[in-house]
């Protein structure tokens, strides 16, 4: 697990499903001026050099964040649904040029009123320390704890929030297959303890038996618990025997009646912008409990 590191595909285009639907979610959750927990499973650095280091390896944001940037460079015209995101990447940036890319921590932190919380956890040894000097860095840090513990197994012990206001944000790097098990396991406790909170849970679609089942296994933990779902992903490209990552999903347990009409706008023109071939594509369910 210590040798994955989100630098290597920070601003790709699974970065940007994940951080669009993100946004909404924050958003529309402080519309009600009552404090709101936000807490981040496994958040990496914080933020990330576009420009050298991991990033530059796997040259991941060239068909993410820059593609996108591109695409509206020459479209003039960006959908209500993007604009708010490319603002937010912007903001870390100086001039016109893409240096850095914010990962959620710096996202969620830029958002936090002064009532909210923002809880992160990391247990990789060498972004602990980077994602502790981050943070330190910004204004809202005395907002803001950070964990160099495993959240599966802590979450539960975060819920509820003292204002019954809260959302979670899982999103490990699946590398250990157990991560399936372990998120599952931590869904059924998570909704045990706090039934009402808003979970957002990211994934990789991969050739893998456990990637391909885990939308279908969160559907009966939302039903167990009588709750409402939405299930989002988006296909860039379809090229078997491709290595890289084609392909990635959201799963949202408690979804704010706005989010589909948000991604129902911004999807078509993700697909269309980002899209490698004809199996770009995307997929966008619901369900009202």
């Amino acid at each position: 697990m210590f040798s994955y590191r989100h630098a290597f595909h920070a601003g790709s285009h699974a970065d940007i499903l994940k951080h669009l639907t993100l946004i909404h979610l924050v958003e529309y959750l402080q519309e009600k001026p009552g404090a709101l927990t936000i807490v981040d499973t496994h958040a990496g650095a914080g933020i990330y050099s576009l420009v050298d280091g991991f990033a530059t390896v796997s040259k991941e944001a060239e068909g993410g964040i820059f593609r996108l940037s591109q695409f509206f460079g020459k479209n003039s015209e960006t959908p209500e649904s993007i604009r708010k995101y490319l603002e937010m990447i912007q903001a870390e940036n100086t001039g016109e040029e893409l240096n850095t890319y914010p990962g959620s921590p710096f996202i969620i932190a830029r958002l936090l009123r002064p009532q909210d919380r923002l809880k992160l956890f990391e247990l990789h040894p060498k972004e602990i320390d980077i994602l502790r000097h981050n943070i330190g860095e910004l204004k809202e840090a005395k907002q803001i704890d950070v964990y160099a513990a495993d959240s599966f197994s802590r979450l539960k012990g975060l819920l509820p929030p003292p204002s019954r206001r809260g959302l979670v944000l899982i999103d490990p790097s699946y590398e250990d297959k157990q991560d399936y098990r372990y998120l599952e396991n931590a869904m059924e406790e998570a909704l045990q303890r706090f039934a009402t909170g808003c979970y957002a849970i990211w994934y990789p679609i991969l050739s893998r038996r456990e990637s391909a089942s885990l939308p279908d296994h969160l559907k009966k933990i939302a039903a167990t618990h009588k709750r409402s779902w939405l299930h989002t992903e988006l296909r860039v490209e379809n090229a078997p025997g491709e290595r890289r990552l084609q392909a990635s999903g959201m799963f949202i347990i408690n979804p704010p009646w706005t989010l589909e009409k948000h991604l129902d706008e911004a999807l078509p023109v993700l697909v269309k912008a980002l899209g490698v071939d004809a199996g770009a594509k995307y997929v966008l369910k619901s369900f009202e409990a």
